[in-house]
C-alpha cells in the first residue's frame, strides 16, 4: 500500500504524460517529502505525518523551543538521526573532505567557461548603496569578501535594478550608464581579491543579477511602497494594503521594462560580466508573470502569454549581446501566503506561520508551482515546463529557489529565528531545506544537461559541507549556493576545500538580523558575527527594534 502511494505521488511530480519511474537518484520517501508540505506532528508513519490537512488547516506547529538546534547535534550520527525523526532522507557524508578528494573541488563547465569548484555565492539584495544607485564602501567590502571566499561561481553578487523605480529599496544598486563605472569597479575589485587569494581568475565565473522588484518596489523611500503589479492578487493586495482600483502595469509599460532589461544586459556585457541572471523568483516581477493567469492580453492567461516576458527579454539580449551567457534564478515552487497564527502570538512575539485562508480561491491560480487544489504543496509540473522552455531558448544555466521572503519565507530561506516582521517557523527548518534540495534533485534528474545551482543550504550550519558533498557526488545538483552564510562567513568554501574544516564561531545561525535590519531601513549585514557590523551604530538601532523599541521613523 505504501509502495503504491510512493509511485502514485512520484508520478504526480512527473511532466504530463511521462512516468517518473523509480530510476531517479531521489529516494521514494524523499519524493513523498517533496509532494507534501512536510508538517511534522504526532507519531504517525512519516509519509502520512508530512501531509497537511486540506484547505489551509495545518496541524499545530511545535513551539520554537521544541525544534532541535543544529549546534546541539554533536555528531553526524546525531544529525542523521534527527533527519530520520523528521521522516527526511538527505545524503550526508561522515566527514568534510578537502580538495582534491572533495566532490566540491571538481570543476564544472558552464557554457564556454569553466568554474574551478562547485561553490556559488548567491545574489543578495543590497540595502547599502547610495540613493542614486551607486556602490558604497560597504558594498565594495562585500564584493571583495566574495572574491576572497574561494567560491568559483558568483551568481550576480548583487541584485541590480534595471531602472530607478524598479528597486526594492532606496539604496539598491542600479545598472545604468550613470552607475557603469561603479559596477565595473565592483567586478574589478572582486577579481583582484580572488587573484590575490588564489593566484588567478581563469576558473572564476562572475555574473550580475538583473531585477525589477515589481509588487515589492520601494525605490525612493524604504517606508513607502510603490508597487508595480501585473494583476490583482486576492491575498497579497490585502496583505500589503493595495486598493481594488490600484493600477496594473500596462502592456506598453511592460514593453519599456523589457527594453530596460535588454539595455542592462548589454551594459553588463560591456562591463565584462560573463553572464546575466534574468530574475524570476521570490515574488518579483519576472516571477509574477508566471502566475498571471487572470491578466488579460499578451502577458497573461495562457502559458505562452505568461512566459512572453522571458522570451522577449532573451531574444532582445541575444540580439544586442550574442556572446553573453544567460542564466535564470527561478522559484521552482511556491505556496499560498502565510501569516502569524493570531491565537499563538504573545505580545511582540508572533505566532507560528499558518496559511492565509484560501478555501474560497480554489482552484488556486495565484502561485507558480503550487498544487492548485492544495496550495501548501509543491507541484513541479510548471517548473518542468519552464525548464523545457529555457532549453528550447538555449538557456541551460539555472539557479533554483522557492517561494518569497515577503509572504512565505519558511519555504524560501529556512531559519530557526524569524525576522521581526515574520512568523515563528511552522515546521522544523530542516524540512524546508530538504524540500528545496529534493526539488532540485528531481529537476536535475529530468534535465541532466542543465547546469543547476541549489539553495537553502545555510540552515545546515555545521553539516552544510557534509550534505553539499553528498548531493554533488550523487548528481543531485551542480553547484551549492550560499547566501546568508556568505555574509557571516564568506571564507567557508576556502576553509572547506583547503583545510577540511569550519570555523564554527563564524557559522550563520539564521538569526535573521540581515533581514530585520533592512526591513526597518537599516543596512544589511551580519550584525551578530561580523566585527565590522558589530561596531556600527546601526547595530544599536537594530537591538532597539528587536526589543520592541523602534528607531525613529524615516522622514520624507
Amino acid at each position: 500500500m505504501i509502495g503504491q502511494q510512493i509511485c502514485a505521488l512520484a508520478n504526480t511530480l512527473a511532466p504530463h504524460g511521462q512516468d517518473a519511474g523509480l530510476a531517479s537518484p531521489v529516494p521514494g520517501m524523499a519524493v513523498i517529502a517533496l509532494a507534501t508540505s512536510l508538517q511534522p506532528a504526532g507519531k504517525m508513519p512519516h509519509w502520512r505525518r508530512t501531509c497537511p490537512r486540506r484547505h489551509g488547516s495545518l496541524r499545530r506547529a511545535k513551539p520554537l523551543s521544541a525544534y532541535a538546534k543544529i549546534p546541539a547535534l554533536a555528531s553526524v550520527a546525531e544529525f542523521r538521526a534527527h533527519l530520520a525523526s523528521l521522516g527526511l532522507e538527505l545524503p550526508c557524508d561522515d566527514a568534510i573532505l578537502p580538495a582534491p578528494e572533495s566532490p566540491l573541488a571538481q570543476p564544472c563547465r558552464v557554457g564556454p567557461y569553466r568554474a574551478g569548484n562547485r561553490w556559488c555565492i548567491q545574489p543578495m539584495e543590497g540595502w547599502d548603496g547610495t540613493e542614486d544607485g551607486h556602490p558604497t564602501e560597504t558594498v565594495r567590502r562585500r564584493w571583495r569578501r566574495f572574491g576572497e571566499s574561494g567560491a568559483k561561481l558568483i551568481w550576480g553578487g548583487e541584485a541590480a535594478a534595471v531602472r530607478m523605480d524598479a528597486r526594492a529599496n532606496a539604496n539598491q544598486l542600479v545598472i545604468s550608464e550613470r552607475t557603469r563605472a561603479g559596477l565595473a569597479g565592483l567586478r574589478d575589485l572582486l577579481l583582484r581579491a580572488h587573484a590575490e587569494a588564489f593566484g588567478g581568475t581563469d576558473d572564476l565565473i562572475v555574473g550580475l543579477q538583473l531585477t525589477h522588484s515589481g509588487r515589492f518596489c520601494r525605490p525612493f523611500r524604504n517606508h513607502r511602497p510603490e508597487p508595480k503589479i501585473l494583476y490583482h492578487h486576492p491575498i497579497l493586495d490585502s496583505k500589503f494594503g493595495l486598493p481594488p482600483d490600484y493600477p496594473v502595469l500596462t502592456d506598453g509599460e511592460i514593453g519599456e521594462i523589457i527594453a530596460d532589461f535588454v539595455r542592462a544586459a548589454r551594459l553588463a556585457a560591456q562591463i565584462g560580466f560573463q553572464f546575466v541572471d534574468l530574475k524570476h523568483c521570490h515574488g518579483y516581477l519576472g516571477h509574477e508573470f508566471l502566475s498571471a493567469h487572470t491578466r488579460p492580453g499578451p502577458y497573461g492567461g495562457s502559458w505562452e502569454n505568461r512566459t512572453r516576458f522571458l522570451r522577449e527579454v532573451v531574444a532582445g539580449v541575444r540580439e544586442v549581446a550574442p556572446e553573453l551567457l544567460i542564466g535564470v534564478r527561478l522559484s521552482a515552487f511556491d505556496f499560498v501566503p502565510y501569516r502569524p497564527d493570531p491565537e499563538r502570538s504573545q505580545g511582540t512575539r508572533l505566532g507560528p506561520g499558518i496559511p492565509e485562508p484560501y478555501d474560497h480561491l480554489l482552484p488556486y491560480r495565484y502561485a507558480f508551482g503550487a498544487d492548485p487544489e492544495q496550495p501548501v504543496r509543491p507541484d513541479l509540473s510548471e517548473a518542468t515546463r519552464f525548464l523545457q522552455l529555457l532549453r528550447e531558448l538555449g538557456v541551460c544555466f539555472v539557479n533554483l529557489s522557492a517561494g518569497s521572503p515577503y509572504y512565505n519565507p519558511h519555504i524560501q530561506r529556512p531559519a530557526i529565528y524569524p525576522p521581526s516582521d515574520g512568523y515563528q517557523p511552522p515546521e522544523d527548518p530542516l524540512v524546508g531545506v530538504a524540500r528545496q534540495i529534493i526539488a532540485v534533485a528531481e529537476l536535475k534528474r529530468r534535465f541532466p544537461e542543465m547546469v543547476m545551482v541549489g539553495s537553502a543550504y545555510t540552515y545546515l550550519q555545521e553539516y552544510l559541507p557534509h550534505v553539499a558533498q553528498a548531493v554533488v557526488r550523487r548528481g543531485w545538483v551542480d553547484f551549492v549556493g550560499i547566501g546568508r552564510m556568505a555574509l557571516a562567513y564568506p571564507e567557508l568554501p576556502r576553509d572547506v576545500l583547503r583545510h577540511g574544516r569550519l570555523d564554527t564561531k563564524r557559522i550563520c545561525r539564521t538569526f535573521s538580523d540581515c533581514t530585520t535590519a533592512p526591513r526597518h531601513g537599516l543596512i544589511s549585514g551580519c550584525f551578530p558575527l561580523d566585527p565590522f557590523y558589530k561596531q556600527l551604530p546601526e547595530r544599536k538601532a537594530l537591538l532597539r527594534i528587536k526589543t520592541g523599541r523602534p528607531a525613529a521613523p524615516e522622514q520624507d
